[in-house]
């Protein structure tokens, strides 16, 4: 006799999801909340305008727009506040979860798929909120025979990475992470750690459907990073810097990518085979290694390793757009700030006091800003299309492509960029 799938019911429905708020609810009050206290407890709070600030009165003055926008304004200019909301790791997720939407309805809408294409109200926007929420009330199952302390490790120490690629991108002018002068350095060294954790956190399984994932990943990242590599010198040959944001602002009047088109399509090739997207997706390949070396993870900690991948593509992208497409340069389309807000303070319309503060940001950084996320929103959107129109390729296919078409193809844009260079048509100075 089969068994019969309970119906779903509303209320036990809304009684689960009441269950994991309380949870949720109850750790924060009774963790997050004494840490909170203990760490105010050991921080000499400032004075400001004379007047000792307390917690207390910090919450009154959030009512009061000339005392909480300096206080903001200040805080947006601490390393805390560009590593946590922007351009750091708050930006980077909320990229990634707008991918992650889009990325389903596009493939909906090219294959059909009537799940997703109907899925929730509001064009389904309410389905990440579903599927977050399932992630974080789903078991975590650890197999039996795995390295525990490694399995328990790898989503971690991936997603961790990932956040350690996103805070070498520039995305306006002095709004990055971590400006570094060897920054493409950076970026190669932190690339060359993710073969590293797909492979530990796939021998961690002790499955044999996560090592064959794992094996695969590791031969094509390994055999698509030297082309990777490769197809970036002739921008650093053209610009005489590793500097990601000196590359950026030496393209004010054209991007590399009309000078260097054959390391900008090398470049795009290799980073879809780093980021396990189809064609190059043999590392997971749900027809014939269930999920490849992802198999084996399960709630939150399969949850950590899909927002460490999607922190990964966004990464990927702004990493193109600053090397071939110009960075955040682009037509100034935000219109001046009036007068009276840049002198003053004073907001025009219903308030018309003075408030001290303002503008929060300056006009260049949020045009820079708009073109910024435009022109990585654009290169996503042809690193998702794949995924829909291209089959799978092969093993042995993949391993040729990698290690003699575009390896020669590295070679030949590099070729073009010390042309240029000799003949003096470009340089670290820009036209000759």
């Amino acid at each position: 006799m089969s068994a019969i799938a309970p119906k779903f019911k509303l209320s036990e429905f809304i009684k689960s999801l009441l269950d994991n708020l309380f949870w949720i609810v109850l750790l924060l009050s009774l963790i997050g909340i004494p840490a909170i206290q203990v760490v105010l407890f050991f921080i000499e709070m400032p004075v400001i305008n004379g007047e000792l600030l307390t917690p207390f009165l910090a919450l009154t003055w959030l009512a009061d727009p000339s005392r909480s926008l300096p206080i903001l304004k200040a805080f947006m200019a601490t390393d805390m506040f560009r590593v946590m909301a922007f351009p750091g790791f708050g930006f980077a997720a909320l990229i990634a979860a707008g991918t992650i939407f889009v990325e389903r309805k596009m493939l909906a809408k090219l294959q059909l798929r009537v799940g997703p294409f109907y899925c929730g109200k509001i064009e389904g926007i309410l389905q990440l909120m579903g599927d977050g929420l399932k992630l974080i009330s789903k078991e975590i199952i650890i197999p039996a025979k795995a390295d525990k302390p490694i399995f328990w490790a790898a989503p971690v120490i991936f997603v961790a990475t990932a956040a350690a690629f996103v805070a070498l991108i520039p995305v306006a002018p002095g709004w990055v992470v971590a400006d570094v002068d060897l920054g493409l350095l950076g970026v190669f060294a932190v690339i060359g750690f993710f073969p590293i954790i797909t492979i530990l956190s796939a021998w961690s399984a002790n499955s044999k459907f996560p090592f064959i994932g794992g094996i695969r990943a590791l031969f094509q990242m390994v055999s698509f990073e030297i082309p990777l590599i490769l197809s970036l010198l002739g921008v650093v040959i053209l610009t005489g810097t590793l500097n990601l944001s000196e590359i950026a602002a030496s393209q004010s009047n054209f991007p590399w990518i009309i000078f260097l088109p054959v390391g900008a399509i090398v470049f795009f090739i290799t980073m879809l085979a780093e980021l396990e997207r189809i064609p190059f997706d043999l590392p997971e390949a749900e027809s014939e290694i269930v999920a490849g070396w992802l198999t084996e993870f399960s709630g939150m900690m399969y949850g950590l390793v899909q927002l460490g991948t999607y922190l990964k593509l966004y990464a990927f992208a702004g990493l193109f757009v600053v090397l071939f497409l110009g960075g955040w340069n682009g037509p100034m389309v935000v219109p001046p700030f009036p007068e009276e807000i840049l002198t003053d303070g004073i907001v025009m319309g219903p308030i018309t006091a003075k408030i001290p503060g303002l503008p929060l940001f300056d006009q260049e950084m949020l045009n820079g800003t708009l073109w910024f996320v435009l022109k990585t929103v654009g290169v996503i959107f042809f690193i998702l299309l794949p995924r829909g129109v291209f089959p799978r390729i092969r093993i042995d296919m993949l391993l040729s492509l990698g290690w003699t078409k575009l390896i020669g193809l590295a070679f030949v844009n590099i070729f073009i960029a010390l042309g240029l260079l000799y003949a003096g048509v470009l340089g670290p100075g820009g036209l000759q």
